[in-house]
């Protein structure tokens, strides 16, 4: 098993920047090999698929919606997951939630097996 809890959520104003933090926790001598994500799920809409970072080579995904906009990077030996998040906009306004999973380095949540309980994001105009 492995546990995520993310923090540096909070409120800002649009134009702004939030640094988000996902710990992992557990077995965290595999989880350096995961695949990490972000997703978020504003209010009365579905969670969706923000970014990954998949530890093979480092590469990386982002939605059309944050990409330019926000940054996925990891720190294994901290075992630790970011996201950057730059001229941030009032529709990013959610919780967000890290996830991981072994082997899938897309944007489906299904395919993400370990999730944490999520940090709120609000970005006022």
């Amino acid at each position: 098993q492995v546990q995520l809890v993310e923090s540096g959520g909070g409120l800002v104003q649009a134009g702004g920047s939030l640094r988000l933090s996902c710990a992992a926790s557990g077995r965290t001598s595999e989880s350096a090999s995961y695949v990490m994500g972000w997703f978020r799920q504003a209010p009365g809409k579905e969670r969706e698929f923000v970014a990954a970072h998949n530890w093979r080579g480092g590469s990386t995904t982002y939605s059309e919606s944050v990409r330019g906009r926000f940054t996925i990077s990891r720190d294994n030996a901290k075992n630790l997951v970011y996201l950057q998040m730059n001229s941030l906009k009032p529709e990013d306004t959610a919780v967000y939630y890290c996830a991981a999973n072994k082997d899938y380095a897309g944007s489906y949540a299904k395919w993400y097996d370990y999730w944490g309980q999520g940090t709120q994001v609000t970005v006022s105009s």
